[in-house]
């Protein structure tokens, strides 16, 4: 119905709460929050829309669960697909009262449990785990005679994973890959030849790799009786979060874990499944309520996230998907109070749309919005390197998402070492001076970041870790050097970066979970979004839409979602906008405008008001100096002004086309016409 680690370790349960904690509990969520809650005996479906409060809602069950006497915390396991979720939702559970719950990702569960029953499973220890998966798969390439490079390494890499993960054997694979229409790096029958060899190498060297732990896990609760019986003893109730993401290795896990019983609550999303191309299939979420016709489903729509304005733009986009069969459909409603429309802006080719994007991006920044609250989304990582040049020519301070671990940066690695030594030397002084000092000892200096790629990087991770000193200090102002310490190394294992000041540039699906102030979806071109290689596959195609979705319900205030005609300057500007957009945004008017003004298209009306009036002002300044027009400022540089409408010569400055001699030259006309525009 519808309705609105192994081991029987008992350190951290928590004491009997009191009477009233339980209801407590429930006090602070909205009616659908509760409803889900409350129903703390499975099975149950949690589906829970983008920023609905969804590990709000699990984290409260569970704790409900608890308090009502229900749930035995050592009995729980949550289990999540990243340390850092799994940290989460402890940490929030700790704050609620309590402890004990095991909540991990599938892989850490597993091996946890693996290597608990290893000496009975597997008659000896556990195995050791393949590390550098590349090495062992360039080996079996080169034994199959295949020439590679590190690009095809990887994509053999990732069709094994996906094998696997699919529970495909190296003879299934050839099949099965034709069937999901996988674009392979080689012919179909080579990557089965390399999987298979890739199979015999670890067996030979008696490795595992991150899959096998599941594979073995698995293998283990259903051959060995009093292994499930122990395992199954253990845990009795379980959460699954991001449901709509397991593979079929993992649901064969979460079988084995269950053993037929169904004290399950599963959390997911089926308009945010964006992960099928490496294995996830959303039929399990889909088909829960078939699965168990006696299931409760609730529905989590209110969005405390983002503006009533983006959410009717996601609502738009989403709801021009064909209706997929099983659990009802989630439409957001927005609660927060009203905010700007997003906005659609075009563009002649690449760099401008990228210069334009930084320039607005150094708008926000000098208006007081910080760098790390605006993200810049795209569909493929190859698109970054054009807005990375571009903020960088902006000035604006930037963090690349996807790139090396925050914790195992060489500064960072460093900076721990430092502090854990201070800490030993029993440091007595105030938390945040004794940081700044022990990282000035590295060459940090405040409010000083240098200029350069590499070095910008470094001053940011260490300016990282003081304002988390600070923040922390402000939560907890006893704490002390050694505690700061602690509180590193519990983040680095659970990979909980902290708070870099800079843009981020993510690529959408590396963007999922997380969310900005103000947010630029870049891009948005056939054949980029959808990508190429899904125009021949409806289901495929859907699920850019979703990408889509995903990206733009991970603004909270501010969204502008952009695409460009060419692909560099002076290039046939012929590129279709993305169909996703069709009926959503306002049409294209670039074949309807004369040559000289579809150097910069601009759909936003008021943005475009004061385009053409930047250009009846450039026209006369371009005839009482006898040039061109360009040469007074190009389209570009008009379109970059019209959009951020600065209001001082500082800010006129840091956009692109704006030196000091056409400031010196230009720029008091410049802001004279933004003002007689307002």
């Amino acid at each position: 119905m519808v309705v609105g680690e192994l081991g029987s370790g008992r350190a951290g349960s928590t004491e009997s709460p009191p009477p009233d904690s339980a209801a407590a509990v429930l006090a602070g969520l909205d009616e659908q929050q509760r409803t889900a809650a409350a129903a703390v005996t499975g099975p149950v479906c949690i589906l829970a829309g983008a920023g609905t409060g969804k590990t709000r809602t699990i984290t409260h069950r569970i704790a409900y669960g608890v308090h009502t006497g229900v749930y035995t915390p050592e009995q729980v396991l949550a289990v999540t697909f990243t340390a850092r979720a799994a940290g989460e939702l402890r940490g929030r559970l700790s704050a609620l009262g309590v402890g004990g719950v095991q909540a991990r990702t599938f892989h850490a569960a597993a091996m946890r449990q693996l290597r608990y029953f290893a000496p009975r499973v597997l008659g000896g220890p556990m195995p050791e785990l393949v590390e550098n998966k590349l090495r062992v798969v360039a080996g079996a390439a080169t034994r199959n005679r295949l020439t590679t490079d590190r690009a095809s390494l990887r994509d053999l890499a990732s069709e094994i994973e996906w094998a696997k993960t699919t529970l495909a054997t190296p003879e299934d694979y050839p099949a099965r890959a034709k069937a999901a229409a996988r674009e392979t790096p080689f012919e179909p029958a080579a990557v089965a030849a390399v999987y298979a060899s890739y199979e015999q190498a670890k067996s030979r060297d008696g490795s595992l790799d991150f899959e096998d732990l599941l594979l073995v896990t698995a293998y283990a609760l259903e051959e060995h009786r009093d292994v499930a019986r122990e395992v199954r003893g253990q845990y009795r109730h379980f959460v699954v979060d991001e449901y709509q993401d397991v593979n079929p290795l993992q649901q064969r896990l979460l079988d084995a874990w269950l053993g037929g019983r169904a004290e399950l609550c599963v959390v997911g999303d089926p308009n945010q499944t964006i992960y099928s191309f490496t294995g996830a299939d959303p039929d399990h979420l889909l088909g829960f309520a078939d699965r168990y016709p006696d299931a409760e489903v609730v529905k989590l729509e209110r969005d405390y996230r983002s503006t009533p304005e983006v959410v009717g733009l996601a609502n738009r986009i989403i709801g021009m998907a064909p209706r997929r069969r099983g659990l009802p459909g989630l439409r957001l409603l927005g609660q927060r109070a009203g905010g700007p429309e997003p906005r659609f802006l075009e563009h002649p080719d690449e760099p401008t749309e990228a210069a334009a994007v930084a320039a607005a991006c150094r708008a926000l920044v000098d208006g007081g919005l910080p760098a790390a609250e605006i993200a810049v989304l795209f569909r493929i990582n190859a698109q970054s390197q054009v807005y990375e040049s571009a903020l960088a020519d902006a000035g604006v301070p930037y963090v690349l998402k996807g790139g090396e671990r925050f914790f195992e940066r060489p500064e960072v690695r460093e900076a721990v070492l430092l502090l854990r030594g201070a800490a030993a030397g029993r440091d007595d002084g105030a938390l945040v001076p004794t940081v700044r000092d022990v990282l000035a000892s590295v060459g940090w200096v405040e409010h000083r970041p240098p200029p350069g790629g590499a070095a910008r990087d470094r001053w940011q991770s260490l300016s990282a870790l003081v304002d988390l000193a600070v923040d922390l200090v402000a939560e907890q102002p006893t704490l002390d050097l050694a505690g700061f310490v602690t509180h590193l190394a519990e983040r680095a294992n659970a990979q909980h970066a902290p708070t870099v000041q800079g843009v981020t540039l993510a690529s959408m699906h590396a963007a999922k979970g997380l969310e900005w102030d103000a947010v630029f979806v870049v891009g948005l071109v056939d054949g980029v979004l959808p990508i190429a290689q899904s125009l021949n596959r409806p289901d495929a195609v859907e699920e850019e839409r979703r990408l889509l979705y995903v990206a733009v319900t991970r603004a909270r205030e501010q969204l502008t979602l952009s695409w460009s005609l060419s692909r560099q300057p002076g290039g046939r500007r012929s590129r279709p906008r993305s169909r996703f957009l069709t009926g959503i945004a306002p049409e294209s008017t670039a074949a309807r405008r004369t040559p000289a003004a579809r150097a910069a298209v601009v759909l936003d009306g008021a943005a475009g008001q004061l385009f053409e009036a930047l250009r009846s002002w450039r026209t006369e300044a371009a005839t009482a100096a006898s040039v061109p027009a360009y040469v007074v400022l190009g389209d570009a540089t008009l379109q970059a002004i019209a959009e951020t409408r600065p209001r001082t010569l500082t800010e006129l400055a840091a956009l692109p086309g704006i030196g000091a001699r056409k400031l010196a030259a230009y720029g008091e006309d410049v802001l004279a016409t933004v003002a007689a525009d307002t």
